[in-house]
């Protein structure tokens, strides 16, 4: 089977690019014919397709003002992306097309040619876009569903990306004439969701539940349980406000005596440091941004992975990379991630947001002994086993592709 995989970033840096490329490399190993259409950047991984890839916009900053009027169209749409999926569709003839993340870097201009072509679409839910224009249903500090209803004024109001006017206003216009146009729902067959919650939400927002599948995310089985004994709890993903680190931050300084190293990096590391030295919390290392094979080693010697969000999760990497290699989770009871840890059994679920809460989950790990802690890891190592192998995956998206391929 001849595969094109559509995403806007082909790097390592993020949970759905990782997923990606991994899935890629599944598919190949089985004997499809995988490509990628993507953007093109110095930190992308290389591919024979490079050819084919796009100009990257800087959407996270204003520049001159022919620069920004030009992100503006490409935003809204991004003529290049059409041209290079026809050319890309023309060459290849693909017997399947799966989109991911194409939001704004590829807007939708790429979908009429899909579409025109005849050729079985599916696209994989890697967060909330669908239904939110921000991504990710939280703004201000906190979970936000005002644009449920087709309110896609709400991100003007609210400044939900950006703390300029404009971005917000593109953004509302985009999504308003995308959901009028019903781009994604002509164009997209089956729609992949990682997570019951993720599919559930897009249901309550109006989006058909017919074209709805779930598919759990798979996790990479280590050969053998992680050894642990590094004595510190680590978070790693990104710094940003809906990831609850504060929150963590705050419970951790009350538990000392258990370690906390953070790896990642984002727009609100630097405030995140600050709060750090002001509560004296010697015990916590921040780390930046660690490379794949160097995260890996610090999460098998990590004695819990812990992921604190205050915003909706999907099927976090984190989690899963924690559960196959046999580490224990501490996490919030948002989103997906219920679905994946499983309280006293795998690890435990804290009230998001809730300091008290947070300090007494650490306080209830570290006093575990080392006979409980490896009960926990090795509880998600087999859960990890039954419900995310790679062979199930596998077979479950090309299951997902057969039935988009039957005629409507």
């Amino acid at each position: 089977m001849r595969i094109l995989h559509i995403h806007k970033f082909f790097d390592d840096k993020g949970g759905a690019e990782q997923y990606v490329r991994r899935l890629m490399h599944m598919q190949a190993a089985e004997g499809d014919d995988v490509h990628i259409l993507t953007t093109r950047a110095p930190d992308n991984v290389p591919s024979e397709d490079a050819a084919y890839s796009i100009h990257r916009y800087d959407f996270s900053r204003q520049q001159s003002m022919r620069a920004d009027a030009k992100k503006a169209l490409a935003f809204i749409w991004n003529t290049e992306a059409r041209r290079m999926t026809e050319r890309m569709i023309r060459d290849l003839r693909p017997d399947i097309i799966h989109l991911h993340n194409i939001y704004h870097h590829f807007s939708t201009s790429i979908l009429e040619p899909i579409r025109r072509s005849g050729i079985p679409c599916v696209q994989t839910l890697h967060d909330l876009k669908l239904a939110c224009p921000n991504y990710s249903m939280f703004t201000e500090g906190a979970v936000c569903e005002r644009c449920k209803g087709g309110k896609y004024w709400n991100p003007i109001l609210h400044h939900c990306l950006s703390s300029s006017t404009f971005p917000n206003m593109l953004a509302a216009f985009e999504m308003t004439m995308t959901k009028i146009a019903q781009s994604y729902e002509r164009t997209v067959r089956r729609f992949i969701c990682p997570s019951e919650f993720f599919m559930r939400k897009m249901i309550e927002f109006g989006e058909p539940a017919s074209a709805f599948r779930v598919i759990r995310n798979p996790a990479e089985i280590s050969p053998s349980p992680a050894p642990r004994g590094g004595g510190y709890v680590l978070y790693t993903g990104r710094l940003t406000v809906g990831k609850g680190v504060e929150t963590l931050l705050r419970a951790s300084v009350r538990v000392p005596t258990l370690p906390l190293r953070i790896a990642g990096t984002g727009p609100d590391e630097d405030r995140l440091r600050h709060v750090a030295k002001i509560l004296h919390a010697n015990h916590v290392t921040f780390l930046g941004f660690v490379a794949p094979d160097a995260l890996c080693d610090l999460r098998r010697s990590a004695e819990a992975v812990v992921v604190p969000s205050i915003q909706y999760e999907n099927s976090p990497l984190a989690v899963l990379d924690a559960m196959g290699d046999g580490v224990p989770v501490i996490a919030s009871e948002i989103g997906g991630i219920p679905e994946l840890v499983r309280d006293g059994e795998n690890g435990f679920l804290v009230p998001p947001g809730n300091v008290d809460a947070w300090t007494r989950a650490l306080e209830r790990f570290f006093i575990l002994n080392a006979e409980g802690r490896e009960r926990l890891g090795a509880s998600g190592r087999a859960i990890a086993r039954e419900r995310h192998s790679w062979e199930g995956h596998l077979s479950d998206i090309r299951a997902i592709y057969a039935e988009a391929g039957k005629p409507s």
